[in-house]
């Protein structure tokens, strides 16, 4: 058994499961919108005015006030852009199916039945936009 060649069945799969079809549209309508594309030079150039005059010998507080003002207001509405929202939700979608089939594989190496092995429920109560487990907690 060429466990590559499974390994690569299972990519050419989960490419044509739902999740991955939901994420992979959201990430083309996103990269042809003009809006969002925008909002997207905006956050460069301001980033790389805050690190310019963050590398000052002496940085303006002031223009770095302004900076990460300015940086927040282009990422809230980067983030509250209809089609990144879409975007967010497939992609937390296609993570959470990631982390599950990894949890398997992961089983399946320690020994576990293939057949009947499950992933125990994460619950951990953390953040979990700061962790993988996809507990949504």
């Amino acid at each position: 058994m060429d466990v590559i060649k499974l390994t690569r069945e299972l990519g050419a799969a989960i490419q044509q499961d739902e999740r991955y079809l939901a994420f992979a549209k959201a990430r083309e309508d996103n990269e042809k919108d003009p809006e969002l594309l925008d909002l997207m030079g905006q956050i460069q150039l301001v980033q790389m005015n805050y690190q310019r005059e963050a590398s000052q010998e002496n940085p303006d507080s002031e223009k770095m006030a302004e900076y990460e003002r300015q940086f927040n207001a282009v990422y809230d509405k980067f983030m509250g852009n209809e089609k990144m929202k879409a975007y967010e939700e497939a992609r937390k979608e296609i993570d959470g199916m990631m982390n599950y089939i990894m949890q398997i594989l992961g089983l399946c190496v320690n020994g576990a039945d293939p057949a009947t092995c499950e992933p125990e429920e994460h619950n951990c109560g953390c953040d979990c936009e700061s962790c993988s487990s996809d507990c949504h907690h």
